[in-house]
Formats: C-alpha cells, structure tokens, sequence
C-alpha cells in the first residue's frame, strides 16, 4: 500500500530497514510492561520485523495491516499501528499500537489510530472496531477514549502473563458511532492524545 500522510505523521508498510528504529522500542522493558512478551532481543525484533514487513494488507479473517509511524518534522519511526480482521462475518477488527516513549503524550498515537480507523471503516467496511489492553495502562485507555470508543468489558484477572494475573479491558467503536465522532473532530480542535502501547 501507499504511505498516508496525516497532519504530522506518514504512516507507511514497514521495510528491512526499520530494525533500527524497531529495536529501539521494542526492547525496552517499560514498553513491554504491558504487554505479553517481555523486551526482545535482536532476533525476536528481526522476527517480528519480518511479519510486520508481510503485514501489509487485509483481505481474510486473520490478516494484520501493519504500519510504521513517521514523523513528518524528523523523519524518525517513533512506533507503529496495526489492524487486524478478526471476525468476516461479523465485520470486526482490532487496533493496536505501540509507542517509543520518547515520542509519548504528543497526540500521535491518537492522530495514527484515527486514520487507521478511518481505513477500517471507510475502506474495509467494518462494523466494528475493538482495542484491548492491560487494565492497568492507563495511557493506552486514554488514547482509545480520545478515539471515541467505549469501555465495553474487563474481564479480571483473565490472563496470566508474566507470572501474575492480569485483568484485560475490552473497547470498542461501531461505524456508525465513528462517523459521528468524526463529524464532530472536523468542526473543531483536535485534541491531542497520549500516547502508550495496547494489544
């Protein structure tokens, strides 16, 4: 697919060349705090590089859109946003992120994951979109909040990872509810989002 510009961001496919960029976030440990895997090492980030360079489209139940987040002012790759299908037949997905935290509390997670929903929505016709993440992150929440999604579930102590329970909750946003959202951003400001990791 073709890079998409947003106000300050270009969201782009990942190539080979992002291991650099990658590595930097994904194997530090306050970025893995939330999340199921631990910091990576060298080849567990070559390995999720790999797919994330495969993750380019979706056309089945199962496939993830995986893109780079490039700021516009720098140039740099300061994290990525990702969409999966999870159900055909019922026309859901589910977005996910991550964020070097560096560039946290800027708004461009916020501004990514819009234009990924608006993807979702407006080009792969989904119903409805859902985010999930560690109770316990609540920058993660925030972003999705700002999105326009709901609290819909949590589910404690549903999981264990890394050595303990962890309680799990489940957001979502319907087209329809998008839309309006989206109406309502474009006649005023944009608020700006934090900026954390979820899925």
């Amino acid at each position: 697919m073709d890079p998409i510009a947003t106000e300050r961001l270009v969201l782009r496919p990942f190539t080979p060349a992002d291991f650099d960029a990658l590595y930097a976030y994904q194997s530090r440990p306050d970025v893995a705090r939330w999340l199921e895997w631990d910091a990576r090492t060298d080849g567990e980030v070559r390995a999720a590089l790999a797919k994330k360079v495969a993750a380019v489209t979706i056309q089945e139940e199962g496939d993830v859109l995986a893109l780079a987040m490039i700021r516009k002012d720098t140039g740099a790759l300061i994290g990525d946003v990702i969409l999966g299908l999870v159900s055909t037949e019922h026309r859901t997905g589910e977005i996910g992120y991550i964020v070097h935290p560096d560039h946290q509390g800027l708004g461009y997670t916020t501004e990514a994951c819009r234009e990924v929903l608006r993807i979702g929505f407006e080009d792969l016709g989904l119903h409805r979109v859902i985010g999930r993440l560690d109770v316990r992150n609540v920058g993660s929440a925030r972003v999705l909040e700002k999105l326009g999604m709901r609290r819909e579930a949590l589910f404690v102590d549903n999981e264990m990872i890394k050595d303990e329970w962890t309680s799990e909750a489940v957001y979502a946003i319907l087209d329809r509810e998008w839309r309006t959202a989206e109406g309502r951003s474009r006649s005023g400001p944009v608020d700006p989002g934090d900026a954390s990791a979820a899925g």
